[in-house]
């Protein structure tokens, strides 16, 4: 029996598609897991334990819209039961509790998984893939990044690599240590092990960028820093800033040759005893065999993707999850639970549109500048989606009375939804250079959340209203920020916001 899809993968984004799938009556899928439980990743990593989503179950309301922006951990069902702040009251929960959960949604849903099966093979041919046996009209990929990304770096295979090295701090006691990688399991190893090590020097290329500034998950983690402090108060560790020319064997340990970025000196040897590579995961490929194989991005760890997250070049292989983050790279949340959650769903409905012939779901509202007006205030201002996937998901209102909620914004550019003549489309974005903004700086002026016509400057997250006709980005309106994320005050968001789609409205 060929199935309509194959799903690769039962991590969040995979249990996440098919919980979809079958909420919408769509039975002929199969998740293929080649662990015997879901969500194997969470049973290594991060080797540590921690978690850095934010899990909050005490938010003062019971919207669980609003509840969504500070749960980053629970998947999207109508079962109120299914969420993970039921499982712990821990800011920065425990992965074993994450592993609970994702078995929990697993079985409690009755989601059609086959465990214990590794896929080996994917091949394409005559518009029909075959899997290890198996066919299915589409592919859902949904793997995650499960192999270690290894930098051309001469003698990088001496290093221990962040998934295979000890997480007990005594087998460091007395050493000096090199942890290659800037990024939140590099500084989350030298945390752990601070207290044993002589010396830990954490290296790379690029400069440490705190999450709290650029406003990217991704970046350094206020929980993961405490690092930073030893370095800059001098107590025997350090940051460096430069490139790893190459590692050598030198007696018992190793020699490092380090080419420095902002220090007098061009390269200098340094010993150490252990060198740890925090360098990252990529996208395995080996799985597809020429016919399907698709194109591959940035340094090769991701596939290349469209904005209906399909294939470039391999039509009907989709991918779901922390591999869609090419599609906002570095800038929102595709990369994680909280944000590819959303953009799961939006596949999901692409998947609808494109192959069901179900039109992406919309809500009718009065074509008048105050119905429209009232929906948008409304949405923004208790939306999860696009506050979670903020410039990156949009709603899309029609002149003609349709409201369509989380439309990747790209896909409306590329005429997913079709010719429109006329659309706003709704996001939640930072300001314009958000990220070279010190939001701790009082001496650094910002723009009163008051001020409605310097909106368009402000650094904080807001809404924003522009206004496709064919296609073309010819307005926009911004909604004054608020510390409360409330844009409903009269003067200040609702009026401005009217007259602006009344102007645009009678442009038509």
């Amino acid at each position: 029996m060929t199935l309509d899809y194959l799903i690769i993968g039962a991590g969040p984004a995979g249990l996440q598609l098919a919980a979809l799938l079958q909420a919408e009556g769509r039975r002929d899928y199969l998740v293929l897991e080649g662990a015997e439980r879901p969500g194997a990743f969470f049973a290594r990593f991060p080797r540590h334990r921690q978690l850095i989503s934010i899990n909050k179950p005490r938010t003062g309301t019971d919207d669980p819209e609003l509840n969504l922006r500070v749960d980053w951990n629970s998947l999207l069902s109508d079962d109120p039961e299914l969420l993970f702040t039921r499982y712990t009251p821990r800011y920065f929960p425990q992965a074993d509790d994450y592993l609970r959960y994702l078995a929990d949604f697993a079985e409690r849903l009755r989601l059609k998984v086959r465990y214990n099966t590794r896929v080996e093979r994917i091949a394409f041919a005559d518009g029909v893939f075959t899997v290890d046996g198996h066919t299915a009209r589409r592919v859902v990929v949904a793997t995650g990044v499960s192999r270690a990304y290894e930098p051309p770096i001469p003698g990088f295979e001496l290093a221990e690599h962040y998934a295979d090295m000890s997480v007990d701090p005594n087998d460091y006691l007395d050493q000096r240590v090199l942890v290659i990688g800037k990024g939140n399991s590099g500084f989350e190893t030298a945390d752990a092990l601070m207290e044993t090590t002589t010396v830990i020097h954490l290296a790379g290329p690029s400069s440490v960028h705190m999450a709290w500034r650029t406003h990217y998950v991704g970046h350094l983690r206020a929980v993961n820093n405490n690092f930073l402090d030893t370095y800059q108060l001098k107590s025997s560790n350090a940051v460096l800033d430069g490139q790893v020319r190459r590692i050598e064997r030198d007696g018992d340990g190793f020699k490092v040759t380090f080419s420095f970025s902002r220090a007098d000196e061009v390269e200098k040897e340094l010993r150490y005893d252990r060198v740890l590579a925090c360098t990252g995961f990529r996208f395995d490929a080996s799985i597809f065999d020429d016919s399907a194989r698709p194109e591959l991005v940035i340094k090769d760890r991701f596939p290349a993707q469209t904005s209906a997250f399909e294939s470039v070049n391999v039509p009907g292989l989709y991918f779901a999850g922390t591999i869609t983050q090419p599609r906002d790279f570095k800038k929102s949340t595709n990369g994680f639970i909280h944000g590819f959650r959303y953009g799961v769903r939006a596949l999901h409905r692409i998947l609808e549109s494109r192959h069901h012939d179900t039109p992406w779901p919309a809500t009718p509202l009065k074509a008048t500048p105050e119905a429209i007006t009232d929906a948008i205030v409304a949405r923004v201002n208790r939306t999860s989606g696009l506050w979670q996937q903020f410039g990156f998901l949009g709603d899309v209102v029609l002149p003609d009375g349709s409201y369509l909620e989380e439309v990747p914004v790209a896909y409306v550019s590329d005429g997913g939804l079709g010719e429109l003549p006329l659309a706003f489309v709704v996001t939640l974005e930072y300001g314009p250079d958000h990220d070279k903004v010190d939001p701790f700086d009082i001496t650094v002026s910002r723009i009163a959340q008051d001020t409605v016509g310097r909106a368009h400057d402000a650094a904080y997250l807001h809404p924003v209203v522009r206004v496709h006709r064919a296609g073309e980005v010819v307005a926009e309106h911004h909604l004054a920020e608020n510390l409360e994320n409330r844009w409903d005050r009269p003067d200040v968001h609702v009026r401005p916001l009217a007259e602006f789609v009344a102007r645009q409205l009678d442009a038509r």
